[in-house]
């Protein structure tokens, strides 16, 4: 299926970590802002965590998977579901306490960056790298797009192994662009949150920054009973 222009990208992280992204200038990746000694609150499972500290990128670009920067295909993702749920060991936050950081593939790779992206979870390793933009054709587009949708995608992302076009659509959806080291805060559009109050809590925050980033309210980018 051709892959849609622009390709939309998006970044979940705790509101709590956007201090020191603004300082960084840049979202960094896990292991270079472990490099630099910053500490990040944590919202992801920690066995995932090690399986991508340990799974090689293909070579070039070479790296591990905590080189790189990752971002899914759609918002409204299941980790974020994972988290809202309390099903992330040693993570307190809901999806209140969440944001969304939007950009393009064409804004993360303009300069040369460095990137990979997959097909589907790319801890999995049945996962397909890929390193040519022209094989975003890769990504199940129809499973991302089809109805019924919330800002453009569909809202469901559960398996269902009675169906073989769903029996793996949870992995498809959480399919990778990864972009090597880091991202400066320019290359992104908006800011997603969840509602008026959050977004003038991050508003506060950037303004004490002075990062000029617009903050969007975007329900259909979370679970509020859509």
């Amino acid at each position: 299926m051709p892959f849609p222009d622009p390709v939309r990208l998006f970044h979940i992280t705790a509101i709590a970590n956007l201090p020191a992204i603004c300082v960084a200038g840049a979202l960094v990746s896990k292991n270079g802002g472990a490099a630099a000694g910053v500490a990040y609150q944590n919202i992801a499972h920690s066995s995932i965590q090690g399986r991508r500290a340990a799974k090689p990128a293909p070579n070039p670009p070479g790296g591990t998977l905590h080189d790189y920067v990752p971002f899914y295909f759609a918002p409204r993702s299941p980790m974020l579901s994972a988290i809202h749920n309390g099903k992330v060991e040693g993570c307190n936050l809901r999806q209140d306490d969440i944001v969304h950081l939007e950009t393009a593939v064409e804004r993360v790779t303009a300069d040369g960056e460095e990137f990979v992206f997959y097909d589907r979870n790319a801890t999995l390793a049945f996962s397909t790298p890929y390193t040519d933009l022209a094989r975003l054709d890769a990504v199940a587009w129809d499973i991302l797009t089809e109805a019924p949708q919330l800002d453009g995608y569909c809202k469901y992302f559960m398996n269902s192994h009675g169906n073989a076009r769903y029996a793996d659509r949870m992995e498809r959806r959480q399919a990778e662009f990864l972009v090597r080291h880091r991202v400066p805060l320019e290359c992104f559009t908006r800011i997603g949150v969840v509602s008026a109050e959050k977004a003038a809590e991050v508003q506060t925050v950037l303004a004490a920054a002075g990062v000029p980033l617009p903050i969007v309210v975007q329900p259909s980018w979370y679970f509020l009973g859509q």
